[in-house]
């Protein structure tokens, strides 16, 4: 395991910033952050992990990082942001973590757990359920309804000229606490910040003829928490029913009086969550127990 502190990651040309905080020789907890967020998600949740004795890895994923902003669509496949994730791990020189993601950064998580098993002692995932769960909740609930944005997010341009003044206000809404409603929405005022984030909707469901690993198995085979609030505007409860369906027997669902935005809003009950996974020699507490064997995550 690495000695010293990572601030930054570079994968071709572009360069990834990161928070690495707590024991240096604690477990690696690593948080994916999702829309409209930022490592500054984690804000709350990251010295819980680290008075539990973790070494807590954050990043602004694609899009986000300033440095890190294609302007393609076609560069927001899923095999970009996957293939970062394994870069970073690749930087930290770490062979396994324990993977954390929420909102977008929960569906890497999902995919993570499918294409590359083997680097992960086990993962916390909040609000997201399992993608094969979301897409049959769409034919048997008013998931369709709940997910209409990401078809205005499609439209060029205008989904930018909208959100760009009316961001803050609309995460308000939806639940977000004013003061980091309105500090992501400063965020995303950098030069391309809005459009690149916009571009996971846009690009993450394209075709891709790159070679893949190997296709993902009917279930994900790492241990997994998923962690989701019955007042989540964006995503209901047949997906989040449906994601146990999907998962492996080392599986915990755990559901919160909560709305979609769990590290702002239960920082402490996150945190406590993924610390019950982890045992205290570093590794997720089924670590050993649920090796994933290749195609079956």
């Amino acid at each position: 395991m690495r000695s010293t502190r990572l601030d930054s990651f570079r994968r071709g040309d572009l360069v990834f910033d990161v928070s690495d905080t707590g024991a240096i020789d604690g477990p690696i907890v690593v948080l994916l952050h999702g829309f409209p967020g930022s490592r500054r998600t984690w804000d709350a949740v990251a010295p819980v992990l680290e008075a539990g004795g973790a070494r807590v890895v954050a990043f602004d994923q694609r899009g986000y990082s300033p440095k890190a902003r294609p302007r393609r669509r076609h560069d927001y496949r899923v095999i970009d942001v996957v293939d970062d994730v394994l870069a970073l791990l690749d930087a930290l020189d770490i062979e396994r973590v324990h993977l954390v993601g929420h909102d977008w950064g929960g569906f890497v998580a999902w995919r993570m757990a499918a294409v590359a098993p083997e680097r992960l002692t086990g993962m916390t995932v909040l609000s997201t359920p399992h993608p094969k769960a979301l897409v049959r909740s769409l034919r048997s609930s008013a998931q369709a309804l709940r997910s209409m944005y990401i078809g205005f997010f499609q439209l060029p341009a205008i989904p930018e000229a909208v959100l760009r003044r009316r961001l803050a206000r609309l995460l308000v809404v939806m639940g977000l606490p004013a003061p980091i409603a309105e500090e992501y929405q400063r965020f995303l005022a950098g030069p391309g910040a809005l459009r690149c984030a916009l571009h996971w909707y846009r690009g993450m469901w394209l075709p891709d003829r790159r070679a893949r690993r190997r296709p993902p198995g009917p279930r994900t085979r790492v241990p997994t928490t998923y962690i989701w609030g019955n007042g989540d505007q964006a995503l209901g409860r047949r997906a989040a029913e449906l994601t146990r369906q999907h998962a492996g027997p080392r599986y915990r669902f755990v559901e919160l009086d909560e709305n979609h935005w769990l590290p702002e809003r239960a920082p402490s009950r996150v945190a406590s969550e993924v610390l019950a996974d982890l045992d205290p020699g570093g590794a997720s507490a089924a670590e050993g127990r649920a090796a994933a064997e290749p195609g079956d995550a």
